[in-house]
């Protein structure tokens, strides 16, 4: 079953994408809504001039990567419940491109947009996707959270168990932040506050 785990955002954006890094630290985000860059200007607030502005991956340049001394990027589920591609953004047409970069030991962190309620059994799967191809290029993965405070059926990026459709009483971390702004809105910019201060210390900022 297909369905977007972030819906309509109508209103102003935070942040303003471009296509030229200047900072040490890239931010990057696909998105069909808006949510996904709403983040980013929370993250963005959080470390100020060590990263970019948020770039859109759709507007941004693959080349890029190797050459940022590392990489924070967000990504929704929206083709639940699918094997693969399940962002439904550009991140889908890029994954294996990612894979063939050399990012190796380059700190990359994660964080997805999903819906704890609405569709809770396929739970932020698509950072699953991403953390893979990051990986097979050799990136250090940082930011993994823990999974309490979290209440959903299932995902598939639970730590030890990455791709593998996992409830939580069998995982121990998820490969990522989980952004919920459907049922836990309430709840992001914490969670947002903490993760960033968890990632500047695993990347040495």
């Amino acid at each position: 079953m297909a369905g977007p785990h972030a819906h309509d955002d109508n209103g102003q954006h935070d942040v303003t994408p471009t296509d030229a890094p200047t900072a040490g630290i890239g931010l990057y985000f696909g998105t069909q809504t808006g949510k996904t860059e709403q983040v980013c200007g929370y993250i963005k607030a959080e470390f100020g001039d060590a990263i970019t502005d948020a770039i859109d991956v759709a507007e941004g340049d693959l080349e890029h990567f190797p050459n940022l001394n590392g990489l924070i990027c967000g990504i929704p589920t929206w083709n639940t419940g699918a094997l693969e591609l399940r962002s439904g953004t550009v991140w889908d047409d890029l994954l294996e491109k990612i894979g063939e970069l050399d990012l190796k030991d380059k700190p990359v962190a994660l964080f997805g947009l999903g819906d704890s309620v609405g569709y809770g059994e396929d739970f932020v799967d698509a950072m699953e996707e991403l953390h893979r191809f990051f990986e097979k290029a050799g990136a250090k993965m940082v930011g993994y959270v823990p999974l309490e405070g979290y209440n959903f059926v299932s995902s598939r990026c639970l730590i030890p168990h990455l791709n593998e459709i996992t409830e939580p009483e069998n995982g121990e971390k998820f490969c990522g932040l989980p952004v919920d702004e459907d049922s836990e809105g309430e709840l992001t910019e914490e969670r947002v506050k903490n993760w960033c201060t968890q990632v500047k210390s695993e990347m040495g900022l």
